[in-house]
């Protein structure tokens, strides 16, 4: 059985950590487009998963389609709505 802790789980998930702005940033646009298409999101934050924080500690915020990796850093509009389709 995987734990939050070594997987970001099914849907679309926003890996992101306290006071980041480029996590806030992830955060207005996937919020945005997942309510422009009926989609339902989560964000998991660093500090209730620490192995996905030590695995993408570098690459925060990191955006999961159905536990893929699909975006990190800046999430692209455009794809992640073409990816949500």
């Amino acid at each position: 059985m995987q734990t939050p802790t070594d997987s970001p789980g099914a849907g679309v998930v926003l890996l992101t950590r306290p006071e980041c702005h480029l996590c806030e940033d992830a955060r207005s646009v996937v919020a945005r487009v997942a309510a422009e298409l009926g989609v339902d999101w989560q964000e998991l934050s660093v500090t209730e998963a620490p192995g996905l924080a030590a695995r993408f500690a570098e690459e925060l915020p990191v955006l999961f389609i159905d536990g893929v990796q699909r975006d990190f850093w800046s999430i692209d509009e455009a794809r992640l709505r073409r990816l949500l389709a």
